[in-house]
């Protein structure tokens, strides 16, 4: 059986390691897909468990020189916090009197010396972690930032030792022996800020998560049946388990009102500010607050079958997902630190070539320097942690976003079609006019029989207007797109919106602009019944909004042309962008036609109609009070039915791409001027040299700058 699991990775230090890890899973026996996030530590792997395992996984993940953390069955997995606080306070102490003693106290007798004794703590207990992690990768034939990190201090602390104890050996040269502990010692220490720094930010990138995390309390008010109450922890609870609410309690399962009447907050999954009404009968979910009042519920859903549960599932997944704008700026980190290892190693010779052994320093501190200056993991941030932003930003607001690709092409959307009932409009249609052919008391009880057994909004206004009725209907089924039909009494009788014949008066001027129903027993017409469904509030300025953002919006509704164009004229939708009396097929028809004229067409509907042009469109939107059927083939989901949000998602996935290529611009140019730069290109020119030390400072400012860019509101 295929299954989707995440695990935690330990001992990525760069989006390099990154890159090897989701290398190594991929190319395991069974494993269908992997991706490693260097944003927030975690790996997202789809695999087959009849042909590897977890263990297996976490096997060759280990071979590879890095960790998988496998937990244990019903545990949650959560993602490695990086450590080296208390290293980089230590490191900053000793750090700074060793610099002040190379650039100001240079003079003092003993002061070589000194700054030996301050850096060597530094270097070798503070960065012990860099010597560590390029072993380990050395061991298995890799390298990685810290392969760098390790070699470029590694080089300048035991130059400047050899040239503290045998300086000789360059004055019989002519030449004056330099030690460089302070640059050393900077680069470690500037790197482990820049780490706890970035460690920081990134945490900031995931807060959408442990924010959802945080909505489920820890213990539970069970009531048992003789009506005594007990505190339980959350994971004792089963489905069918009664539970008291109380003012102020953050619901712990999705269950339905037994008793009591309370406002709940559902904002946390919808975005909705304005508490939700409920009473016995109401639905009430897991990670909302109770208000006001006190309330029983019968839990219907727990864990990890809750709608919080599957909220916190998508996100997570989605945010361990890849854009395809990555592809370029991962193929670039999986090779980054061989090649900087290179330029390294072509810069010491250069200098030396153009300088011979006179400028042996100097080529030994531009080869440390291109080694210190170069940085994957701005590359490796750039994109993941404005994804991980933008989708928890979206999260928060009620929208869920499938994938980075689904981000991606959301930002490009050109044309939006939208569905009529349940989208434009209340989704709650009621009956304003019938006209009865034949005697309404006799046969209004058997329509409403026959629409009672469907779900269909249309369905429920009839059903709310002559009841569910008493009769026994056979051989029921719904026509996709037409009504239903079923045997009573050994008769058939259909409700459908496509006439046999155009009954007489049936267009008569002063009929309203409505949904019409006939109601036939065999082919004999018994009623037309007219059925009206107010727009949403919202709707005219959803329309507005993606209109001004340059997109062009159609209407497509199975309704008849009259009910239709009255909706898109109260929507702001022109005419000739409406389409009625569209089937199912047809309108995924319509949207594979948009899509051969025009670019990045989404679709928006919230009903099982909808469904089939929802997975032809290139970006599809689902309305979170419609179908699960929906919601299963959308690449966005709205929580709240308000169609305002859906410009909103728009938005969002705009500015999160624009983030990512600001990211990318960036990550890619410092690379490409700080390398030259560190190699020395601007000596010969004005005699500058950049100091390792710096070097070490610009680097780990790059990462930062990335993920504090990511952040940015």
């Amino acid at each position: 059986m295929i299954v989707k699991k995440r695990f935690p990775v330990v001992g990525l230090g760069c989006a390099s390691c990154a890159a090897r890890v989701e290398r190594v899973l991929r190319e395991h026996e069974g494993v269908r897909e992997a991706a490693v996030n260097f944003a927030s530590l975690m790996a997202s792997v789809e695999f087959d468990d009849e042909v590897c395992s977890a263990e297996g996984l976490a096997g060759a993940v280990s071979d590879a020189g890095y960790g998988l953390v496998v937990e244990p069955e019903g545990e949650e997995e959560k993602p490695q916090k990086p450590e080296g606080s208390r290293d980089c306070l230590m490191a900053v102490v000793l750090t700074v009197p060793t610099v002040l003693l190379c650039m100001i106290w240079s003079d003092l007798d003993g002061a070589p010396f000194f700054m030996w004794i301050l850096s060597t703590p530094v270097v070798f207990r503070c960065g012990r972690r860099f010597f560590a992690s390029a072993w380990r990768q050395a061991r298995h034939g890799q390298a990685s930032m810290d392969t760098l990190v390790a070699l470029s201090t590694g080089i300048a602390y035991f130059f400047s030792l050899f040239n503290l104890f045998f300086p000789e050996f360059w004055l019989k040269r002519g030449l004056e022996p330099h030690v460089y502990f302070e640059s050393a010692a900077g680069v470690v220490t500037f790197v482990l800020i820049g780490r706890v720094l970035e460690a920081r930010a990134k945490a900031g990138t995931t807060s959408a998560i442990r924010g959802l995390m945080a909505l489920r309390p820890d213990m539970v008010t069970l009531l048992a049946p003789d009506g005594s109450l007990s505190e339980v922890a959350l994971r004792s609870v089963r489905v069918g388990d009664l539970v008291l609410l109380r003012p102020g309690d953050k619901v712990p399962v999705d269950g339905v009102v037994t008793e009591g009447s309370s406002f709940v907050d559902e904002s946390s999954l919808s975005g909705e500010p304005l508490p939700v009404e409920k009473s016995a009968g109401a639905q009430v979910l897991a990670g909302t607050l109770n208000h006001s009042g006190s309330l029983k519920i019968r839990a219907s859903g727990v864990g990890s079958a809750t709608m919080l549960a599957h909220v916190i599932e998508m996100v997570e997944s989605a945010q361990g997902s890849k854009a395809p704008v990555q592809g370029l700026a991962d193929r670039v980190a999986s090779v980054f630190v061989p090649c900087v290892m290179g330029l390294s190693l072509l810069t010491f010779g250069l200098w030396l070539l153009i300088g011979g052994w006179q400028m042996v320093g100097h080529a030994i501190m531009a080869a440390v320097t291109v080694l210190v200056i170069a940085c994957p993991c701005a590359l490796g941030l750039a994109t993941p942690t404005a994804i991980t932003v933008g989708i928890g930003r979206g999260a928060r607001r009620g929208i869920l976003i499938r994938d980075a690709a689904s981000l991606e092409t959301a930002a490009k959307t050109r044309i939006v079609v939208l569905d009529k009932t349940g989208t434009l409009t209340e989704g709650r249609p009621r009956v304003v006019a019938e006209r009865w052919v034949a005697d309404r008391d006799a046969m209004a009880p058997l329509l409403g029989s026959l629409e009672s057994l469907s779900a269909h909004p249309i369905a429920a206004a009839l059903t709310e207007r002559y009841g569910s009725g008493p009769e026994r209907v056979e051989q029921f089924r719904e026509i996709a797109g037409r009504g239903v039909e079923g045997v009573i009494g050994g008769k058939t009788y259909r409700a459908t919106n496509a006439p046999a014949s155009e009954p007489d008066g049936a267009s008569s001027p002063d009929e309203p602009a409505a949904t019409k129903v006939y109601f036939y027993e065999e082919d004999s017409l018994l009623a037309t019944i007219y059925i009206a469904d107010e727009i949403k509030a919202g709707s005219p300025e959803a329309v507005s909004a993606l209109r001004q953002r340059g997109i062009d919006v159609y209407m497509l509704t199975g309704d008849n042309e009259a009910s239709a164009l009255s909706i898109a004229r109260k929507a702001g939708i022109d005419g000739a962008m409406v389409r009625a009396a569209v089937m199912p097929a047809a309108k995924a028809e319509f949207v594979r036609e948009l899509r051969k004229r025009v670019d990045h067409v989404a679709m928006v509907g919230d009903g099982i109609n909808d469904s089939a042009a929802l997975a032809e469109a290139d970006l599809s939107i689902a309305m979170g009070s419609g179908s699960d059927v929906a919601k299963d083939v959308a690449s966005l989901t709205i929580m709240h039915s308000d169609l305002r949000r859906v410009a909103e998602a728009i938005s969002l996935s705009e500015k999160t791409v624009r983030r990512i290529r600001q990211n990318l611009f960036w990550a890619f140019i410092y690379n490409v001027v700080a390398i030259p730069i560190a190699a020395g290109a601007l000596f010969p020119l004005c005699g500058f040299m950049l100091n390792p030390m710096i070097a070490g400072a610009a680097m780990a400012m790059s990462s930062l700058s990335v993920v504090a860019n990511s952040l940015r509101p």
